[in-house]
């Protein structure tokens, strides 16, 4: 009986899942796998383990099983593959540094054993890699290349694989055990939560995003980035909702470039893949910054005294998520208020976030340091009480994470209180710092 092995990595669903598809087409037999890679599952804090953890929980009731394996991708699939019988292993392509490069491995190692690794599909629209410019090349601006996959377009969303025998008879490991910080509260897991979620902001909230969606006090945003993350729900679908939503159509197009700046990043990255960690601009490597010390960990729990920049990082401890507009806000005051280097906030929010995405966090911060691709201008410094003003003017988001300012009136709760840095004095330093950088 023809067996295929299903390698659920970064697409927890059934609908959409063309890897799927092809699973079930040349295999009689599937078997539901999901490794916990050690190199993945340590580096990840409590909110992205827990919630992964109960995502595949979703996924296996879904399945009627799921064959859990904990261990080195490149030695568990040549063993699952002799314990089933199987003749395939289906994946979603990985486009990361290190997704790609351990497919290639293990593509290897099945091929020992004379057992195709079949990529069908990816976490994206379009695959990254695939969009080039008249010369040839990669975007590297976003506006081309929002312009170039737009008009690239994508297929209409994969159909749901019917009467799918499931093999989940082999010896499965537990899932692990992940203890939540007190206070710690997640958002449901799961495909079906992913439609019932996407679903219930296209009806009531996607009119408003547009003009709402820099609110932070307000419940404008979509929060389908942990979805998307753990690919309980693909964009290709996500996209295909838009093209028949009546409404907004300002505020349509609006979500539909939040998913190509998505996609963009994720391009950046599989043609450079050493700015996940390295500066895309190199020249930024040599701006003077501070050693990271008390001023970091005084960022890092919300301690800073400007209130806006304080919520942000409490909310990213308390829910494992922090809006878009505060992301910026409080990544500006790092790096141009603090003078510490980029890379120490981005390893930060991966530690915390639940929708943890290596692309779109190390170069959204990359964009916000004014090193990265199509970045914003260096000397674009970020003001925290003025932010806080403009995108939270009654201040409650401010009191909602900083709850010993819930008794101060806007607009004075966008004041500082003991401030650890004077804002006006660090931005005339970060610029000064900037000008010598550009003089050489």
């Amino acid at each position: 009986m023809p067996t295929s092995v299903m390698w659920f990595r970064r697409d927890l669903r059934l609908a959409d899942n063309p890897a799927l598809v092809e699973a079930t087409q040349r295999g009689t037999e599937v078997v539901p796998l999901f490794v916990v890679d050690p190199r993945l599952w340590q580096p990840a804090g409590p909110a992205r383990r827990a919630y992964l953890v109960a995502s595949l929980e979703s996924l296996a009731q879904r399945t009627g099983g799921l064959l859990v394996r904990t261990g080195d991708p490149v030695e568990v699939l040549p063993t699952v593959v002799r314990e089933a019988h199987a003749d395939s292993v289906n994946v979603a392509a990985d486009f990361g540094p290190y997704g790609a490069e351990r497919d290639r491995c293990v593509e290897r190692t099945l091929a020992e054993i004379g057992v195709p690794l079949m990529r069908t599909g990816s976490p994206y629209a379009v695959a990254p890699g695939r969009l080039l410019n008249k010369a040839g090349d990669g975007y590297q601006v976003f506006t081309p290349f929002s312009r170039a996959w737009r008009d690239h377009g994508w297929p209409a969303p994969a159909p749901v694989p019917r009467n799918v025998s499931w093999n989940v008879s082999l010896r499965s490991d537990p899932l692990p055990t992940v203890e939540l910080p007190a206070g710690l509260s997640l958002p449901s897991a799961g495909e079906e939560a992913a439609r019932r979620h996407w679903g219930a902001f296209v009806a009531d909230r996607l009119d408003a995003y547009g003009a709402a969606r820099n609110r932070p006090d307000l419940d404008a945003t979509s929060h389908m980035s942990v979805h998307l993350k753990w690919g309980e729900i693909h964009p290709r679908t996500m996209l295909a909702d838009l093209e028949a939503a009546e409404g907004n159509q300002r505020s349509i197009s609006t979500y539909r470039t939040e998913l190509a700046w998505r996609e963009f990043y994720a391009d950046v990255l599989a043609r450079r893949p050493e700015t996940a960690r390295e500066y895309y601009k190199p020249d930024f490597a040599r701006l003077a910054y501070d050693e990271p010390g008390d001023a970091l960990e005084a960022w890092k729990h919300g301690r800073t005294g400007f209130p806006i920049v304080d919520a942000g990082m409490r909310q990213l401890r308390a829910e494992g998520w922090m809006h878009n507009r505060v992301r910026m806000i409080v990544a500006s005051f790092l790096v141009k208020d603090l003078h510490i280097e980029w890379q120490h906030g981005a390893r930060h929010f991966l530690r915390w976030l639940v929708d943890g995405d290596l692309a779109s966090n190390n170069h959204g911060w990359q964009w916000t340091a004014g090193c990265g691709t199509d970045a914003a201008p260096y000397f674009r410094v970020f003001n925290p009480i003025e932010q806080g003003k403009k995108f939270d003017p009654d201040g409650d988001y401010i009191r909602r994470y900083v709850p010993e300012l819930r008794d101060v009136p806007a607009p004075e709760v966008h004041q500082p209180r003991a401030p650890i840095v004077d804002h006006r004095e660090e931005r005339t330093e970060a610029l000064s710092r900037y000008e010598r950088l550009r003089n050489g």
